[in-house]
């Protein structure tokens, strides 16, 4: 039911406006106020949460679209009680309009980030109900017949509001997760070899550089450096062709290391010599940065390996789209606590553990809300065949119990910028240390 328009002291008579005299009406009323209100508040609290705490410019954005929804959203609750009420603003029912439009166009789009990134149901319903509250408010507006003073300019900034939040969600959403990586370097260098006085041992120092040359800092997850003792002898004559193919066999099916193909030299599996981490779990690099340490093995004159080869793996973090917790504590031991039943496997295999965890925050309070709380687990892994770390987010419930497959690993990369980096084998040969026996 609308107002009949009347001639007001010889001006244009007013635009016709809903009344309050049936039941339904006022059951439009309140259902359009409610899902403005509501929209209003959730709007706000990400917005200014994504404005203050987002960690790239893109998230900021992205909050401050949403406060702009909020405020406008704010003016079409007050444009309502006028529209439906008090009849003084003569577009109160196009600013009802387009303040439904945008509760729609953002719950819609929080509706798709909360199905693709959340995991937490509530929010899942909730922007649902308000989707679909805002579509209804918007036939519910529209159906009464509002003014609109040249359509054609209100339809284009429409039009291109809609295109900008699109836009935005798809950068945030599409684009940025597939971005080319951003990647440090790791390099080792083998020093100068020292004889000791007593002629008994000697030391091999190599010194291990890892550089960021990306445009962000890297959270380190985890670090680890080794030495592997290689066994070479030389055969007195020339290798048969099949011993060439069981070298190769060995080479398409290794995992670690693999032995290459030679004419003379027979090559035995490496053992593990030394191996340690080289940074503390939870420091950082920034952009522009680096970091060198060394490693020095000892042996005895009398060693039985020909030669050492060395090796250095790191798990980084983007540190724009991840925040850690820190510290990064020590959890337990593959051999004496509760660990995952892989983990468990990986023993029986000759390979122990120990174990970091922390938590995690998303980059963004829309993830951070709208996600469980996620943490980081660390394994840093040796054993003879030699060492290695890795990392994984997962949250508390599920603490790792498994080895995540290639589509769910390529997911964190994507989230939370995992990175992992190696730079190995470097080889010494003892020989020319050997001979000064």
């Amino acid at each position: 039911m609308r107002t009949s328009a009347k001639p007001h002291n010889g001006l244009r008579p007013k635009a016709l406006r809903p009344s309050l005299n049936t039941r339904r009406a006022q059951l439009d009323m309140a259902g359009i106020l409610l899902v403005l209100l509501a929209t209003m508040v959730l709007m706000g609290w990400f917005g200014i949460g994504n404005l203050v705490h987002a960690l790239t410019f893109p998230g900021r954005l992205t909050g401050a679209v949403l406060i702009t929804v909020a405020f406008t959203t704010l003016l079409a609750v007050g444009a309502v009680l006028d529209y439906w009420v008090s009849h003084s603003f003569q577009h109160s029912g196009l600013v009802v309009l387009i303040g439904v439009f945008a509760a729609l166009l953002a719950d819609s789009l929080l509706l798709l980030r909360t199905v693709k990134n959340g995991d937490l149901l509530l929010f899942k319903v909730l922007f649902a109900l308000l989707t679909a509250g805002a579509a209804w408010a918007l036939y519910a507006v529209w159906r009464t017949s509002v003014t609109v003073p040249a359509p054609k300019r209100v339809a284009a900034a429409l039009v291109v509001s809609s295109a900008l939040a699109v836009t935005n969600f798809g950068y945030q959403n599409l684009y940025l997760p597939y971005r080319r990586e951003a990647r440090p370097l790791i390099t080792l260098s083998v020093g100068k070899s020292v004889v000791r006085k007593d002629r008994n041992a000697f030391t091999v120092p190599v010194d291990i550089t890892l550089q960021n040359h990306a445009d962000v800092g890297f959270y380190v997850l985890g670090t680890e450096v080794h030495a592997m003792g290689e066994q070479v002898r030389l055969s007195p004559r020339d290798r048969l062709r099949q011993q060439w193919r069981s070298d190769a066999e060995q080479f398409a099916t290794s995992s670690g290391e693999a032995n290459p193909l030679s004419r003379r030299e027979i090559h035995q599996p490496g053992e593990l010599v030394e191996a340690k981490p080289w940074m503390q779990p939870g420091d950082w690099i920034e952009p522009s940065d680096s970091f060198t340490t060394r490693l020095v093995v000892e042996l005895p004159m009398d060693t039985r390996y020909d030669q050492l080869a060395f090796y250095a793996t790191a798990s980084l973090a983007r540190k724009d789209q991840i925040v850690l917790d820190p510290p990064l504590r020590f959890v337990t031991t593959s051999w004496g606590g509760d660990v995952p039943h892989w983990v468990k496997e990986q023993q029986k295999k000759g390979t122990d553990s120990l174990l970091y965890r922390a938590r995690v925050h998303e980059n963004n309070e829309i993830d951070e809300t709208i996600r469980q709380p996620h943490f980081v687990t660390v394994f840093w892994s040796f054993g003879g065949h030699g060492a290695a770390v890795q990392s994984s987010i997962t949250r508390k419930d599920d603490n790792g119990s498994r080895p995540l497959s290639g589509e769910e690993q390529r997911e964190l990369v994507s989230r939370y910028g995992l990175v992992n980096l190696s730079s190995g084998p470097v080889e010494r040969t003892l020989w020319d240390i050997k001979a000064q026996q």
